[in-house]
């Protein structure tokens, strides 16, 4: 009921703002869009109690992540989606030590235990960056959903070659969807549309068909694992099947049915598809 009520006032926010000022309106939607709205602080799983913690400081965020194993020559580095944290993936970690992977998680900022209100695609990118630049080199990375999209505009820009494995789960591949969605969830004025879609290109210098992880998985070298759910509901699969068409030598699919958008990383097959791959 709470929410509900929560959407209602949002949705009457916008409808006044659209009809004041559609500039503001957009620009407050864009803000809106790139504000979790859920922090994960649930209590850390046992196997992060036992991993070295990692704090620094990114831009105006101060970051937490964890490490196990360190020292070795093979590192991988963990990426959560959108209002979620590394802590849900603890089921990987002990595998990958196993394999004899130094291990790397991190909150996003504005996300767990990271501090910070806001984020986007460039910041999560950047974060990668700065977290590879700081932490690497690292030639493995796991990815799910909002995280795989900025591993994806991260890797055209960290040089690496076809000894490198990349692990999407369920990525965002289209931003121009997630925009999409956004506005029918909140319906938002149509009329909005054109000024938020400039707000993308000033703050970006790219347009929104730019965020996409199927335009930049075309310029990978890594090997590449992309798992994804035909029942997705936040990253659907019809955005995924003209890469599935492209058939791009380096990426290999996992097609799977009735597992959604967060129960598809969680499932023990799965998992250990993805642990055997790395």
């Amino acid at each position: 009921m709470a929410r509900q009520l929560a959407l209602t006032y949002i949705r009457a926010k916008f409808k006044l703002l659209s009809a004041i000022s559609k500039k503001h309106a957009a620009e407050k939607a864009f803000e809106l869009f790139c504000t979790p709205q859920h922090r994960n602080k649930k209590p850390l799983p046992a196997i992060f109690q036992k991993g070295e913690s990692l704090r620094f400081q990114f831009l105006n965020y101060h970051i937490q992540g964890w490490r196990w194993n360190p020292g070795q020559e093979k590192k991988v580095l963990i990426l959560h989606g959108f209002e979620s944290s590394v802590i849900n993936f603890d089921r990987y970690i002990s595998p990958l030590i196993k394999k004899g992977y130094e291990v790397l998680a991190f909150d996003a900022p504005a996300h767990g235990r990271s501090s910070g209100k806001t984020i986007n695609a460039v910041i999560y990118k950047d974060f990668i960056n700065t977290v590879y630049n700081t932490f690497g080199p690292i030639q493995s990375f796991l990815a799910h959903s909002f995280g795989g999209l900025a591993l994806s505009l991260a890797l055209e820009e960290i040089p690496h070659d076809e000894s490198y494995k990349v692990v999407l789960i369920a990525p965002a591949t289209e931003t121009i969807t997630a925009a999409n969605m956004f506005f029918d969830f909140l319906k938002l004025n149509p009329s909005l549309r054109p000024y938020f879609n400039q707000i993308i290109k000033e703050k970006s210098g790219h347009t929104g068909d730019w965020f996409s992880v199927a335009r930049a998985i075309k310029n990978f070298h890594a090997q590449v694992l992309w798992v994804h759910d035909k029942e997705d509901n936040m990253t659907p699969f019809s955005d995924i099947q003209n890469v599935i068409d492209a058939q791009l030598p380096h990426v290999q699919f996992l097609v799977t049915q009735g597992l959604g958008h967060r129960r598809i990383y969680r499932e023990a097959t799965i998992s250990k598809v993805v642990i055997d791959f790395l």
